[in-house]
């Protein structure tokens, strides 16, 4: 039986959840990744993960590698990039991918308060041609060393609390983006987990 300050955190936190922030992850193969990306998308209010695994099959995460966060957010599961695409442009999300490239906008140039989606790739190939060709516009994260990339978990995090600043600082976590009735059905689904 779920105590009133459990129902009380699930209710702000899930009051907090931000529907039209999504990540996509394109073929990541590492669990840990895998795991720090979920980690992240709860900690800024992410309900749920597009899992776009083409080549690659979906990893094995442990609930101690993932901290339990697995538990809390929803993942939809996507066998092309048409398919994947089609989804989120039917639902209203511009997509952004994230690539290595001269053309391509800052970070800190989007504005991530609208309805998006943001990819990002496997460790190794990174986004694909096809996943960034198709997008609405590709990113990077500004970088001044002598690497050009981040781990890809990282990368995540920068951009979703990029994200999150942003969101803030328009009061978009002041009020709920959820209807009363998906609010009561999450809190239902959520004590019983």
């Amino acid at each position: 039986m779920p105590t009133d300050r459990r129902i009380e955190k699930i209710k702000r936190v899930l009051q907090m959840k931000q529907p039209d922030l999504t990540v996509v992850l394109e073929n990541i193969h590492d669990p840990h990744n895998v795991s720090a990306i979920l980690r992240s998308c709860d900690a800024v209010g992410v309900r749920e993960v597009q899992l776009l695994y083409t080549i690659d099959s979906f990893p094995d995460i442990g609930k101690k590698s993932s901290a339990s966060a697995k538990k809390w957010i929803e993942r939809r599961k996507h066998r092309s990039v048409d398919e994947c695409y089609g989804f989120l442009r039917k639902q209203g999300f511009t997509v952004y991918a994230t690539r290595i490239a001269d053309k391509c906008s800052s970070l800190y140039a989007l504005d991530l308060t609208k309805k998006i989606a943001l990819v990002f790739g496997n460790e190794n190939r990174g986004v694909s041609d096809e996943a960034a060709e198709k997008a609405d516009g590709i990113f990077q994260i500004p970088m001044l060393g002598m690497i050009q990339s981040l781990n890809v978990s990282v990368a995540c995090a920068v951009t979703l609390f990029e994200a999150l600043r942003q969101r803030q600082s328009c009061g978009q976590y002041d009020s709920s983006k959820l209807s009363d009735e998906e609010l009561n059905q999450l809190i239902k689904e959520w004590t019983e987990k």
